[in-house]
């Protein structure tokens, strides 16, 4: 299996070497280098999340880029990103790769995805002491409900069109919706159900009720859009690891 994998690798630098597209491939600065760089935030518990006294990061994400460096016989540095230059430090080469990320129609006009592994659903979610004052989407979607969302990420753009007659409060990175809402400053946010189950341990909020989420949301990793040998490695990686169980292995790990 080992074998295989420097295989996969050989064949892609060799191919791109044969239409002269090696020089511009990511994969080659990763292999040249020894060093896999990838932009995460450190703020989606329990995807990416950063310890600030350590300056460490731990989750199903870090989990995730750690085995890809790993297989490519690499280092991973993690740099540091907020989500509303996520996709541009892609664009910039700041890094090779992000984490998990939603796909969506705005990201793919400038930016590649990775083929997807994981889904989410998006919900709103409230305190504990609002919950009686909510029930569906139209209970939200007033002007006198204040729905908190983080500018930049793909929850701003759902929040607008979900409830376009509600007070909308956008905050910035390193700030999140939800904490506006804990602190009582907002009414609702709207999060992955990963994300929502793990505040849901931790603080009091919860799950509006009699909200189904319109579909699931595939996750995946932005990457350099023109960039189509490194998009390959990345792809028939994802491919392999799903046969290995490792995707399934990591999200049990984390309680996905």
């Amino acid at each position: 299996m080992k074998l295989w994998k420097i295989g996969i690798t050989a064949a892609i630098v060799s191919l791109g070497a044969a239409f002269g597209a090696s020089a511009q491939s990511a994969l080659n600065e990763i292999l040249d280098s020894g060093t896999l760089k990838v932009g995460t935030t450190g703020d989606w518990n329990p995807m990416t999340l950063k310890d600030p006294a350590t300056n460490s990061y731990k989750g199903y994400d870090i989990d995730i880029m750690t085995e890809l460096a790993k297989d490519l016989g690499v280092e991973v540095e993690f740099v540091p990103t907020d989500w509303k230059t996520l996709v541009n430090g892609v664009v910039a080469g700041k890094y090779h790769l992000t984490g998990s990320a939603s796909i969506s129609a705005a990201r793919m006009k400038v930016a590649g995805f990775s083929d997807s592994y994981i889904a989410v659903e998006i919900v709103p979610f409230t305190t504990k002491d609002k919950a009686e004052r909510f029930d569906g989407n139209d209970s939200i979607n007033k002007a006198d409900v204040k729905v908190a969302t983080t500018l930049g990420t793909s929850f701003e753009k759902m929040v607008r069109d979900w409830y376009p007659d509600a007070d909308i409060k956008v905050v910035e990175a390193p700030a999140r919706g939800f904490q506006e809402v804990i602190a009582g400053r907002a009414d609702v946010f709207i999060t992955s159900n990963i994300e929502g189950s793990t505040l849901e341990a931790k603080f009091p909020v919860t799950r509006v009720k009699n909200v189904t989420a319109p579909s699931s949301t595939p996750i995946a990793m932005i990457m350099p859009q023109g960039d189509q040998i490194w998009i390959n490695y990345v792809n028939n990686w994802i491919e392999l690891k799903k046969g290995e169980g490792f995707f399934e292995s990591t999200r049990e790990k984390w309680g996905l």
